[in-house]
């Protein structure tokens, strides 16, 4: 599914779904040892990228994620790639 996929759905998918990628973000980080294969998207760059575009698009920010967070996870992900 493209990014401009996912932004034709309705808000409730895109939470949904941003809550997931969040999720991944964390596994990553931690059990998940840094194995892009944990995450839904193929890369780190495309996972962040998905990430970012709901973020914009959403007319309600969630409180549960910032952008600044998600820009934590890109840079702690991004160590090794």
């Amino acid at each position: 599914m493209t990014v401009q996929e996912v932004l034709q759905h309705d808000s409730e998918f895109q939470y949904k779904l941003l809550s997931r990628l969040q999720q991944d973000c964390e596994y990553f980080l931690g059990n998940g040892a840094g194995h892009v294969k944990h995450l839904w998207a193929d890369t780190v760059e495309e996972h962040i990228e998905y990430m970012k575009a709901i973020w914009n698009n959403l007319k309600e920010k969630p409180e549960w994620l910032s952008f600044e967070k998600i820009e934590r996870y890109e840079k702690g992900m991004s160590y090794g790639n």
